[in-house]
């Protein structure tokens, strides 16, 4: 059975838009630590959307951040307001700004700790997109042995003849162990020049997976861009990675899936349940013991995530790049 994931360059549509949400926030937060922020962006075919709710002091030109993230000129329209007050009087109190399931993993299978598969399609785009800062996808599919079964790249402006090579270099810096007869798929459709808003629409968080682990480990459900640290879709997800590093480090497993539930507008997760080995059977509930660490305002302080860091979250994924979350819990 093959393990496969995918990843997207920074100038790939979704991520165009997830950056754009992200550099509000940023651009908000480098004035108001306080900032509440929920925006989101959609684009295509030289139009850009933005939405949302913001309650903040910053005083911000939301068009003007929208068009240095794209490059060139585009017709930008947006509606924001502030958030609601009947869900800021749970957040004002130290509540969590909305209900849902976050997900946080940790594994022993390369310095990034998380699934190979996906670890492998990221540094294949990353690779790429060094060479060619452009719109673009991989992906990678392993066999059970851990090679490298199937390579799948589209690439705007490239040639298929020039990714082969590329991707053979790629191969070869790594030391990766190619399978008898892996698949290279390049270009499937042909070599293409049109490709970003001009050739296909982004929105904010439709690539949620890509974010986090890969299609192996499970998603919360929620989309981490264009959220302040009150959204635990975002900030509890950061923690419940942290957490997960933490029970690794410290048990003679393969790996670990954190899962946290909230409840909107109170401050303590309702679930805090580890699964060593991703086992159902090693399930373990740890709610009572560290609800206290899975507090928004005490993930906040620890975190620093009132910070302007989010835009660069937004480009190569939320784990396994070296963030504060990065690292084990220190408890």
């Amino acid at each position: 059975m093959l393990k496969t994931s995918e990843f997207v360059s920074p100038m790939h549509p979704d991520k165009l838009c997830d950056r754009i949400s992200d550099a509000i926030l940023d651009a908000c937060l480098e004035q108001d630590p306080s900032t509440r922020c929920a925006v989101e962006t959609m684009g295509g075919h030289d139009q850009i959307f933005i939405t949302g709710e913001l309650t903040t002091k910053a005083e911000i030109d939301v068009e003007k951040i929208a068009q240095e993230i794209i490059g060139k000129p585009i017709k930008i329209s947006s509606n924001i307001v502030r958030q609601s007050p009947e869900i800021a009087q749970g957040v004002d109190k130290g509540g969590a700004g909305d209900q849902g399931i976050m997900i946080g993993y940790a594994c022993r299978e390369n310095e990034a700790q998380i699934p190979q598969e996906h670890y492998l399609a990221r540094s294949l785009c990353r690779y790429l997109y060094e060479l060619h800062p452009d719109d673009g996808k991989t992906q990678i599919s392993l066999n059970e042995e851990g090679e490298v079964a199937v390579v799948v790249a589209s690439w705007r402006g490239v040639t298929h003849k020039t990714l082969y090579d590329e991707v053979v270099e790629w191969q070869e810096k790594n030391n990766l162990k190619f399978a008898k007869g892996t698949q290279i798929v390049l270009n499937a459709a042909g070599d293409w020049e049109q490709g970003g808003f001009d050739a296909d629409t982004g929105l904010t968080g439709r690539k949620i997976v890509v974010d986090a682990y890969g299609s192996r480990i499970p998603v919360g459900g929620g989309a981490f861009s264009g959220k302040d640290a009150t959204k635990v879709d975002r900030s509890a997800a950061y923690r419940a990675r942290q957490f997960a590093l933490y029970l690794l480090k410290y048990n003679d497993v393969r790996d670990v899936l954190v899962q946290v539930a909230y409840s909107i507008g109170e401050p303590h997760p309702i679930q805090v349940t580890a699964f060593f080995n991703c086992d159902p059977e090693r399930a373990t509930d740890l709610t009572e013991k560290y609800k206290e660490l899975f507090t928004p305002a005490c993930i906040k302080q620890e975190l620093s995530l009132d910070k302007p860091i989010f835009e660069e979250t937004a480009k190569w994924g939320h784990f396994g790049n070296g963030f504060a979350w990065d690292k084990p819990l220190s408890i």
